[in-house]
């Protein structure tokens, strides 16, 4: 997947070479296009696929660094970051050469409780009390997300909860630390777009945080590289995130080709205009119906209907499917 990535600078454009390129490495990241480990290409490598000055590039790896996706390895290159339990060793592998010095504590601790009295039924059924009352706590699921951007947190809730089935919390970052006050334990999750920061609130309460991948959007993409000059394409989404990392990415692939009109929805009347105005329209799940009536409450009004495109999940598959493991869910 990595080696699929492909940059597009609008160099003349209104928004700055430098941000266009930033915002695509970063949701590269995001949507795991770039995966923990690999190797982003040279300065030199960058320069020579999109145009930019090696030093706009150097500037853009710094920034990537300060946001703690990615990291510097002298001599080697620059790496996307590994967060959390993606350091660990594979899953596989049997407890015993996993980690041979918990499996020496684990020996150690069971043969302290036999010699206290404890049968070995009775120090199983501690063990299972102790594992089973862990594994409780760790199902109070926490999303957190800036709060100028609730609405990215609102959709990964809304797709946690229905594909985990259990309730989740959604906490605004600037209010995480004293949340975490209040709780022994529980998972916080956010995107990597947010995870420096997660982890910086989490770490001195030995909270756990994982990071999700988005949806890497390559259908909506495609669609956007088809559609007819001086086409108008609508964007409607709860977050206002989503909305500025997609206007940029349009922007960097057609330049003034297009015309783009955004809406957050719950903006209704920019989302009524956005209709009357828009082509085609690509929302996400969450907005796909409030839509979709909107189209048909005002019919008889429009010269033409509009195409609408209901986006995939903003979390990825793969994502879900670590959650559910990592939360004994699955």
């Amino acid at each position: 997947m990595a080696g699929k990535v492909q940059f597009h600078i609008q160099i003349d454009g209104e928004i700055p070479a430098s941000k266009q390129l930033f915002d695509q490495i970063q949701f590269a990241i995001a949507s795991r296009q770039y995966p923990p480990g690999h190797r982003l290409p040279s300065t030199r490598q960058l320069a020579q696929i999109t145009g930019l000055h090696r030093n706009t590039i150097s500037k853009v790896y710094r920034q990537l660094e300060e946001t703690g996706l990615v990291e510097s390895l002298a001599g080697s290159g620059i790496y996307v970051k590994a967060q959390g339990h993606e350091g660990g060793t594979q899953r596989n592998s049997s407890p015993t050469t996993q980690n041979p010095e918990a499996h020496k504590l684990v020996q150690k601790s069971l043969d302290e409780l036999l010699s206290q009295g404890c049968t070995l039924s009775q120090a199983r059924d501690l063990f299972l009390s102790e594992i089973d009352w862990r594994l409780r706590c760790s199902a109070r699921v926490l999303v957190t997300v800036p709060a100028r951007d609730l609405g990215a947190g609102e959709l990964m809730v809304q797709e946690i909860e229905k594909a985990l089935n259990i309730p989740v919390q959604l906490v605004p970052m600037e209010e995480l630390s004293n949340i975490l006050e209040q709780t022994h334990s529980g998972t916080v999750v956010t995107s990597r777009y947010f995870i420096k920061q997660a982890e910086a609130l989490a770490a001195p309460r030995s909270v756990r945080v994982i990071p999700v991948d988005i949806y890497d959007y390559s259908k909506e993409l495609d669609l956007v590289r088809k559609l007819p000059r001086d086409s108008c394409l609508g964007l409607v989404s709860l977050s206002a995130g989503i909305l500025g990392i997609a206007e940029i990415l349009v922007h960097s692939l057609r330049g003034e080709d297009l015309l783009v009109i955004s809406a957050q929805l719950q903006d209704t009347y920019k989302v009524n205009a956005l209709i009357r105005s828009a082509h085609t329209i690509v929302c996400d799940k969450a907005s796909y119906g409030s839509v979709k009536q909107a189209i048909l409450d005002a019919r008889d009004e429009l010269i033409r209907h509009p195409n609408l495109v209901c986006s995939e999940n903003y979390i990825g598959e793969k994502s879900i499917n670590l959650l559910k493991r990592e939360l004994g869910l699955g």
